[in-house]
Formats: C-alpha cells, sequence, structure tokens
C-alpha cells in the first residue's frame, strides 16, 4: 500500500458508515473497551459522544474512509509533574498485517501526539500477551518492552496480564528516519 494513502484526523460524523464496518467486528473491537456496534445508532453515539468530542481520538483513513483509530490520554498519577500519556489502536480486520497500522501510528506520534503534547515524557502501549502483531507495531515505531504486567487490566469483565511498552519522548529522533 502506498504511505500516502494514511492519513491520521479527527472523526467526522460522515465516517458512520466506514465506523461500523470496523466498530461492529468482535475482532477489532476486542482489546479495547469498545463493544461491538449492534446499530448505526451506536456507531452514531460513539462517534458524537466518544470519537468527535474527545481530540484524544483520531481516525486511521485511507483515501479519507475511517479504517480504524487511534488513542492517547493521560496516565492518572498522584505527582503533578508526571506527564506520560497512554496509547492504544485497532484497525479494520481486512487491514492486518499489511503494514498500514505501523504507518500509521509512525504518522500518528510525528504528525500528532508528540507536537500536540510537548511535556509528555513517556508514551505507554499494553499488550496483551497473544496479541503479537500490536507487540511488532509498537516495537517498529521505536518503543522498547518493559515486561509483563500480571493482572494488570480489567477489560469488558476479564482479568488481563499486559506487556508493557514504552517510548521515551527524549529519543523523539528514532521516528524522523
Amino acid at each position: 500500500m502506498d504511505p500516502s494513502r494514511i492519513t491520521i484526523r479527527p472523526f467526522k460524523l460522515s465516517d458512520i458508515d466506514d465506523v461500523m464496518i470496523w466498530g461492529s467486528d468482535e475482532k477489532v473491537v476486542q482489546y479495547t473497551k469498545l463493544h461491538p456496534f449492534i446499530s448505526k445508532e451506536d456507531g452514531l453515539k460513539f462517534l458524537k459522544e466518544e470519537a468527535i468530542a474527545n481530540p484524544c481520538r483520531r481516525s486511521i483513513c485511507i483515501d479519507d474512509h475511517s479504517i480504524g483509530m487511534i488513542t492517547t490520554y493521560p496516565i492518572e498519577s498522584s505527582d503533578e509533574h508526571v506527564h506520560d500519556r497512554f496509547i492504544g489502536y485497532t484497525i479494520a480486520t481486512q487491514y492486518w498485517g499489511q503494514g498500514i497500522m505501523t504507518t500509521a501510528l509512525n504518522l500518528a506520534l510525528n504528525t500528532w501526539v508528540l507536537k500536540e503534547y510537548p511535556e509528555m515524557e513517556k508514551l505507554h502501549g499494553f499488550v496483551v500477551p497473544e496479541n503479537k502483531a500490536s507487540a511488532r507495531v509498537l516495537e517498529k515505531v521505536g518503543f522498547v518492552k518493559e515486561g509483563l504486567i500480571k493482572n494488570h487490566s480489567v477489560l469488558k469483565g476479564v482479568t488481563l496480564d499486559v506487556v508493557s511498552y514504552c517510548f521515551t519522548c527524549t529519543t523523539k529522533s528514532v521516528l524522523e528516519s
């Protein structure tokens, strides 16, 4: 795929038909807080209340059609000087294994995340151990594996172990190559 066809942008209501394709797929949303969209109303509610209303959530697009999303949000800390963030992403199954997510994440880091959050010191990504493809994406864009965290997250009622990855923002030049 020609990387110039891939963009990262804010969501818009006209994305609804594209969002329904990936947002209704259990495989796509299984490691997110989203539940598969059952109806177009579910998709519109997501777009209005969670995607468009949240500047920390962006659409991954090919030729301006939404094929997934990237989300970043602050990690809560009692230390007011900690500006670490978390990043997560998902993409439609038809685009798995083609390098599109790696290109999209690299693009998001360089054109959005690192510019919009200049105070950020570290960016964290958590991957369930069996999601090896997602781990490879993080590693390809410069994240370093920190280790396994047992019983870290409860997602959809299930307690999960995660592999923690970290990108230290003072080494931004890694992405510029």
